[in-house]
C-alpha cells in the first residue's frame, strides 16, 4: 500500500506543468547521470550501447541508479524504477520542479562545511520532496568519494569527502527535459511488466565476489535468493518476448544460472574506492537474450 500510494503521488506530480521560464529550453546539453552510484555505467556507455536490440518499443530499468545508459539512450518512451525511494524522489523532482531543486542546492553550496554536512546527515525528512531530493544530491556530491550507503536502520552513514560541486544547473535542467518521457515509479524489481518487443537494461546489486563486497545500496540487502528471483524474472521476460540485457558479477553462481543465454565477460573499471591508485578493472558478465 506505501508503494502503490506513493506512484499515485509521483503521478499527481507529473501533472505539473513546466512553463517556458520555469525551464532552459535552449539548453542543448545531454543528459547524464546527476549523482555518483557505485557500479555506475558511465565508464561502460559505449559497450553497453552498442549490445542493445536494435529496434525496440519501450524501455524499462527496474535498478536505475544513476542511470547512464537511460540517459545515453534517450528513449522515446520509458519507465525506470527503483527500491530507494530517496533516489526516486529525487528523479520525480528532477523531472518535474528542476528550478527549485536547483535554489535549493544553491543554499546547501553556501552553508557548506563540515558542521553543516553532519547536520543534513542526520536529519530525516519524509514530508517535503524537493528537501529530500536536495539532501540527497547535497549528501551524494559532498561525501567521501561519492560512496552512497545506508546502515540497517536505512541511515545515510558515509563521512564527508573534499571538493565538492554541489550545483550542477546544465546536467539537471538537461535531465529534466529528458525525464519528460520517462514514467518514474519506486517498487520493486519483480514488479516491472513490459510487453513483447519491449527492452529491459538490468543492473542490479552484484553477487559479491567475496562477503566483504559491497552490496547495501538501501538497508535491504539484496542475497542469493533475490539473486535466483530476479533470474526468475529474466525467464519470465524471454518468455513474453521481451529483450533483456543483465549485468552482474563474473563469477561460477552467475553464469550457470543463466547458462542458456548469451553470456559475455567484459572489463568494467571501478571508480569508487577508498584509495585512487587502488581502482581496478574487474571483469563483470554481461547477459542477454538476444545476439
Amino acid at each position: 500500500m506505501q508503494i502503490e500510494s506513493f506512484n499515485e503521488a509521483l503521478s499527481r506530480i507529473g501533472k505539473a506543468v513546466l512553463k517556458n521560464d520555469d525551464m532552459i529550453i535552449e539548453n542543448d546539453d545531454k543528459a547524464k547521470p546527476f549523482v555518483k552510484w557505485v557500479g555506475g555505467k558511465r565508464s561502460l556507455i559505449k559497450e553497453l550501447s552498442s549490445r542493445t536490440p536494435q529496434t525496440y518499443k519501450s524501455y524499462y530499468e527496474p535498478f536505475v541508479g544513476g542511470g547512464a545508459l537511460l540517459f545515453a539512450l534517450a528513449p522515446a518512451s520509458a519507465t525506470i524504477s527503483d527500491i530507494n525511494l530517496d533516489l526516486v524522489i529525487t528523479y520525480a523532482v528532477i523531472k518535474n520542479k528542476p528550478q527549485e531543486l536547483i535554489k535549493l542546492l544553491a543554499k546547501h553550496k553556501v552553508n557548506h562545511c563540515e558542521e553543516y554536512y553532519y547536520k543534513i546527515r542526520k536529519q530525516f525528512i519524509n514530508d517535503n520532496d524537493i528537501e529530500v531530493a536536495g539532501r540527497f544530491i547535497y549528501l551524494n556530491k559532498t561525501c567521501y568519494n561519492g560512496l552512497y550507503r545506508a546502515n540497517n536502520k536505512g541511515e545515510f552513514n558515509v563521512p564527508m569527502g573534499k571538493n565538492p560541486a554541489i550545483v550542477d544547473e546544465t546536467t539537471i535542467i538537461a535531465c529534466s527535459k529528458l525525464l519528460q518521457n520517462v514514467d518514474i515509479k519506486h517498487q520493486d524489481f519483480s514488479e516491472i511488466s513490459p510487453n513483447k518487443g519491449d527492452f529491459v537494461y538490468i543492473d542490479p546489486p552484484y553477487h559479491p565476489i567475496i562477503n566483504a563486497s559491497f552490496t547495501k545500496y538501501t538497508k535491504l540487502d539484496f542475497t542469493e535468493t533475490d539473486q535466483i528471483k530476479l533470474y526468475q524474472k529474466c525467464k519470465e521476460l524471454n518468455d513474453k518476448g521481451v529483450y533483456f540485457m543483465l549485468s552482474n558479477s563474473n563469477i561460477q553462481f552467475i553464469k550457470q544460472m543463466y547458462k542458456d543465454f548469451y553470456i559475455e565477460i567484459i572489463e568494467a573499471p571501478r571508480t569508487i574506492n577508498c584509495k585512487a591508485n587502488e581502482r581496478k578493472n574487474a571483469e563483470e558478465v554481461l547477459i542477454r537474450n538476444y545476439e
